[in-house]
This record gives C-alpha cells, sequence and structure tokens, in this order.
C-alpha cells in the first residue's frame, strides 16, 4: 500500500475543502449493501460515517442483509427462495430476517460506527411508525413495500447530531411486520428527508452498459440515459432496484445519485470528496 507523505495528504484535504462546503448541513443517505460488508470494509465505511459526521454532513445510513439471512436460513435448514430478486417470506423466514437485520447486522454497524464517535442509533422502520409497508405481492409472503414514510424520528436524530441506522423491516397499521428491499427504503428516505444525494453501495463499481464488461462503467448518467439502459436490458438484475431507486429518487428533487462498489477502502469518501468519484453519479 502507497504511503502517503505529508505533502500528499495536505494536498488531499484540500481538494476535498470545497465538498465538505457544499455539503455541510444537507442530508447524505447510504444504503450499504449485504454484499459489500465484511468485517474490515464495514471498519472503513464506519469511519468513513464519522468522518462525514464530523465535518457537518448529515449521513443517514439504510442497510440490507439478503447474505446474511441466507446464511442463517441455510444453517436452520431452510432454503432460501428468490422470485425475480425478491425472496419469498413466510413467516419464519420473516422471523429470521428480523432477527439478522435488525439484531445482528444493526447492532454491527451501530457498533462499529460507535468506535470512532458515540453518535449511531440503530433503529428498523417499525420504530416511531418510520415505515408503513403494504405487502408488496401476496405470492411472496411477508415482502414489503413502503405505503408511507414517517421521518420526525429522524429529524429528530439529525438535530441532535447523532446518525441513524436503518434496518428496513416495516409494519403496517396492525402491525403485521414486512421485510422490504434496503434499495427501495433507502430512496423513500432520501425523499422523504430531502437529501441532497442518495449513494447505493454494492459490490460492483457502479453501473455498465454491458453487465458483464467491466470496461463499460458509466462514470456519469442521466435519468434519461439510465431509463434507456434499464429498457434495453443493460442493467442486470441484481442492479434494478438501485437503478430504480435512483431514478425515482431524482425525479422527487433529491440532486444527485451514485452507485460504487464498497468493498473498496473508503469508497464513499473517494466518491463524495474527489472530483472524479469512482463509480456511477446520476444526475435529473
Amino acid at each position: 500500500m502507497e504511503v502517503l507523505t505529508p505533502e500528499d495528504t495536505a494536498r488531499v484535504l484540500a481538494e476535498a475543502l470545497p465538498y465538505i462546503h457544499r455539503f455541510r448541513g444537507k442530508v447524505v443517505v447510504v444504503k450499504y449493501g449485504g454484499h459489500s460488508m465484511g468485517k474490515e470494509g464495514q471498519n472503513d465505511f464506519a469511519a468513513d460515517v464519522v468522518l462525514l459526521r464530523t465535518v457537518g454532513i448529515l449521513p443517514v445510513v439504510v442497510h440490507g442483509g439478503g447474505p446474511q439471512i441466507s446464511e442463517l436460513m441455510e444453517r436452520l435448514g431452510k432454503v432460501p427462495e428468490l422470485r425475480d430478486g425478491l425472496r419469498v417470506t413466510d413467516a419464519e423466514t420473516l422471523d429470521i430476517a428480523r432477527m439478522v437485520l435488525v439484531g445482528k447486522v444493526n447492532r454491527d454497524l451501530v457498533g462499529a460506527i460507535n468506535v470512532h464517535a458515540p453518535w449511531a442509533v440503530g433503529l428498523s422502520g417499525e420504530d416511531a411508525g418510520l415505515i408503513t409497508a403494504e405487502a408488496a405481492d401476496p405470492d411472496l409472503g411477508f415482502v414489503g413495500k413502503v405505503g408511507a414514510m414517517n421521518v420526525s424520528i429522524l429529524e429528530r436524530l439529525l438535530a441532535e447530531e447523532l446518525v441513524p441506522v436503518i434496518a428496513t423491516i416495516g409494519s403496517d397499521a396492525a402491525g403485521q411486520a414486512y421485510n422490504i428491499n434496503a434499495d427501495t427504503v433507502a430512496a423513500a428516505v432520501a425523499v422523504a428527508l430531502g437529501a441532497v444525494k442518495l449513494v447505493y453501495l454494492t459490490d460492483v463499481e457502479g453501473i455498465r452498459s454491458v453487465p458483464d464488461d467491466e470496461s463499460t462503467l458509466q462514470r456519469t448518467l442521466s435519468s434519461s440515459e439510465l431509463q434507456e439502459l434499464i429498457d434495453g436490458g443493460a442493467v442486470g438484475t441484481g442492479m434494478i432496484p438501485k437503478a430504480s431507486g435512483c431514478l425515482s429518487a431524482l425525479a422527487a428533487g433529491v440532486a444527485q445519485a451514485h452507485v460504487l462498489d464498497g468493498r473498496l477502502p473508503h469508497a464513499l469518501l473517494l466518491e463524495l470528496f474527489t472530483p472524479d468519484g469512482i463509480g456511477t453519479m446520476v444526475t435529473p
């Protein structure tokens, strides 16, 4: 690993300054994907989140946990079933998802952030009526979609200079819980909070015009260009919820959306605080 000289470090900080000024006091919603949650990467991500908050940016973290849910299901002798990228969720699978997302992944991520500064607060969509869920498809069981958002709890946490970390379990008016796609929740949170940016951290370097060809990474896309890639079948199945989240957030007023490889060290800082970034930036 190359070691920066003091001069290099000073130059990097100076280059970041305009971006810090631009986003200071603004909400940035970051979706941290299950595939990018390795232990070392989680520590880097946690440090990045704390640095954002330290310089006055307001990060809100939304996390997934699909691989971790599948792993526990298999350990318990239950075979995961996916349809069009969505997990078929019976009552037992829902219990497993809640245990993993709320009881394990959320706590680990909160703990990792709080090692650097005691600012992270874990919650799920069931807390304080944050996410009112609706059934997405009866054939999928307890898989939900966002019916309504009540972000007053997030606004209170941000006003107290805290960092909300959200597990994507919501509930309906009767209290029935649902597992909701984290990409979709992140977009809904960004819209509800009037975020300046929505950032998806995943396990590929960004959006490609040819899914299996790394050389076709698109550094910048307009919403219309991204829609053309989706319509033409160039966006792979796993990327579709992220691409759709980008489009819905931008259409509702979020200024920029990003998709990048969260496994890279300090990927979030590289994307937000450097001129070229490292992933794909989508604009209206």
